[in-house]
């Protein structure tokens, strides 16, 4: 989480903005679990014939679209666009464009292994992603992990284990009579695929985070730049794979714009976190959100959970607690 220094006795004042700055993170990280554990279920309810009805590659470029506008519409409302008076050098540009192509790669990732896992199985597994940026932090920003904490990844590595083990799908059934049971599932190709997303979705985080702290520059700004390179580069994949006969926004439905809302909000409070607190953080709420992807899948999906489900449930608490203490 995001600590606040204690530097001594503190006024009622300095007490008070140190209230008021917890509760305003807390607001910041609840709405992001909240956004983030609604999105699996979300693209699940615009599945039509267990098909996602709309391309991949131009819902992530609405989402980017929609970031580089709030962050150009913030910069017009703060009095912020006099950084951009004068050409940005291109070396001070271009570290935004790696960023862009991770975080495009794993968009469509996101939206890819759908088709292949259920929406909680996806939503535990992708707690492995802890692993893989606590193993980046360390190797590629020299940050020091306590043996507690590598014992929490391993236990949250259990838990990707035994919930696979317990609704694991080694081969597709023969034919469409196959009935689509709601319980926990997922294929060999939908864990390749879960592994790919963490490596990537670390190396991400932490690249993006080193960016934005090693440049002094306004959130603003930065955001701006990341958001160009990410129209940019989601835009030419996205032209690269729509196909001539199909509308850019076919299969749009009004839960898809809530899916592109949400991931824009999304994105740009993610910024706030790696700018002013770590990835860390980051990572604390994409385990916490597994519980609201659970509870949404349950109360709209009807996803019936088995009897061995609380068991990675339970480790991967445990393994929030180990590495948060």
């Amino acid at each position: 989480m995001i600590g606040i220094q204690n530097v001594g006795p503190s006024s009622p004042t300095q007490i008070k903005r140190q209230w008021v700055q917890r509760i305003k993170w807390g607001a910041l990280l609840g709405l992001m679990v909240l956004i983030y554990g609604s999105h699996a279920p979300l693209i699940t309810l615009t599945k039509v014939d267990g098909r996602v009805p709309f391309n991949s590659s131009s819902c992530v470029v609405m989402i980017e679209l929609a970031k580089l506008f709030v962050s150009l519409l913030s910069l017009v409302l703060t009095g912020g666009t006099s950084a951009l008076q004068a050409a940005p050098r291109l070396l001070l540009v271009a570290p935004y464009a790696v960023p862009a192509v991770l975080y495009a790669l794993n968009n469509n990732l996101v939206v890819l292994m759908q088709a292949y896992m259920d929406p909680s199985s996806y939503q535990i597994l992708s707690n492995l992603k802890i692993a893989s940026t606590a193993l980046l932090y360390s190797l590629c920003l020299g940050k020091r992990l306590r043996l507690a904490q590598w014992l929490a990844l391993g236990l949250l590595m259990a838990a990707g284990v035994c919930h696979s083990y317990s609704s694991l799908e080694l081969e597709d059934p023969d034919g469409a009579e196959a009935k689509e049971d709601a319980r926990l599932h997922i294929t060999a190709w939908g864990i390749f695929l879960v592994l790919v997303y963490c490596c990537v979705s670390g190396l991400a985080a932490v690249y993006t985070e080193r960016v934005l702290k090693s440049q002094k520059l306004p959130l603003g700004v930065q955001n701006l730049y990341l958001y160009v390179f990410g129209v940019a580069i989601n835009g030419l994949s996205s032209f690269s794979f729509v196909a001539s006969d199909e509308s850019f926004l076919e299969g749009y439905s009004g839960v898809v714009w809530v899916i592109i809302a949400g991931q824009a909000v999304n994105g740009l409070l993610m910024s706030v976190v790696l700018k002013h607190g770590s990835g860390i953080t980051r990572l604390f709420v994409i385990s916490s959100s597994m519980l609201v992807n659970a509870l949404l899948s349950w109360l709209f999906l009807g996803l019936q959970l088995t009897s061995f489900f609380p068991v990675p449930v339970g480790m991967i608490g445990l393994a929030a607690y180990l590495y948060y203490k």
